[in-house]
């Protein structure tokens, strides 16, 4: 069994998808539209393009995501998603890449448990945890 996180976005799937490759180094396997889909008829024009399915492989990993349209959008409560590295400057590279035009709630900074640590929202709305972790 792999747990997977599966991602909602209200509409912009597709820009989230293409910086989360670029920073996390991961590689789009899968994008599937709502307008090739057999809900085409179902939904409006305006959203044809957007995505019902989209896969990225990072490492041995999956990303996932889709956006949910009106009304079924809900900004992300109750998790988040965590990147642990052992590298401090690339920890410090993916905060400052993913936080940039977010909403900071807790700086990158050294804590008791890790040389540093971090938590945000990117500006896709997506809750994200960076954890460096101190050398055992």
């Amino acid at each position: 069994m792999r747990i997977q996180p599966y991602l909602g976005f209200n509409g912009q799937c597709d820009e989230a998808f293409v910086l989360y490759e670029k920073v996390l180094g991961g590689k789009i396997v899968a994008r599937h539209t709502f307008g090739s889909s057999p809900m085409a008829a179902q939904i409006g024009a305006e959203w044809a393009d957007k995505v019902m399915h989209m896969g990225m492989q990072v490492g041995d990993q999956m990303l996932l995501g889709c956006d949910a349209p009106p009304p079924h959008y809900d900004r992300p409560e109750g998790l988040r998603v965590c990147l642990e590295s052992r590298d401090a400057a690339e920890g410090e590279r993916v905060y400052a890449a993913l936080s940039e035009g977010g909403q900071i709630e807790m700086p990158l900074q050294e804590t008791f448990w890790s040389v540093k640590f971090a938590m945000f929202r990117d500006r896709f709305g997506t809750p994200w945890m960076i954890n460096v972790s101190k050398p055992m």
